[in-house]
């Protein structure tokens, strides 16, 4: 479970939390996640490798993206690792040389699970949207859905929500089509 470690908390905080657990100041506030499970991991790096393909490599897609894995998103005084982000890349032509981005995505996603649903929804989710990330993706990889939330005002609005194994065009990257069954994977044995 996402666990508040502590308020009024700097990045040098931040800093002293294992490299076990992923590590977000949220509002002058500490929280630490355990890393992902099976089924969250899963659908992350299936998700990676199907969007990266086509919009960042630009094998049989646009490319014109990046898209990176648990990035850290410096949003003035906050800090946060989505699971996934995308930029642009006119938007942010060249990437930053250290793990440090303070250009704000165009997308990004969040997988859930039972120990940092409540995060990414209550404390993650309107920070993007205030921030001026274009799309948020959450995926419940046990729930096998998709939300999918466009950025209107600094505030979310539904786009779409997908499920199970449908096959489905979602914005910001609505060129190809994602197999969602492709992101379930088998469980483990």
């Amino acid at each position: 479970m996402a666990a508040r470690l502590r308020e009024h908390a700097t990045y040098d905080d931040l800093l002293q939390v294992p490299d076990t657990m992923v590590a977000e100041l949220i509002e002058g506030e500490l929280f630490a996640s355990p890393r992902p499970g099976w089924a969250h991991a899963r659908a992350s790096s299936r998700l990676g490798m199907i969007l990266g393909t086509p919009f960042d490599l630009g094998d049989n897609g646009p490319g014109g993206w990046w898209i990176i894995d648990e990035p850290e998103l410096h949003f003035r005084h906050n800090v946060v690792v989505p699971d996934l982000a995308g930029w642009r890349r006119e938007h942010m032509p060249v990437p930053p040389k250290n793990h440090i981005f303070n250009v704000v995505p165009d997308w990004i996603c969040e997988v859930t699970s039972p120990s940092n649903g409540r995060l990414d929804r209550l404390k993650k989710l309107p920070l993007y949207a205030r921030e001026g990330v274009a799309y948020a993706w959450l995926i419940d990889p046990e729930q096998q859905v998709l939300e999918v939330h466009r950025n209107e005002d600094g505030h979310w609005a539904s786009d779409a929500t997908y499920g199970e194994n449908q096959v489905v065009r979602a914005n910001p990257f609505s060129e190809i089509e994602i197999d969602l069954s492709r992101l379930w994977g088998p469980p483990p044995a």
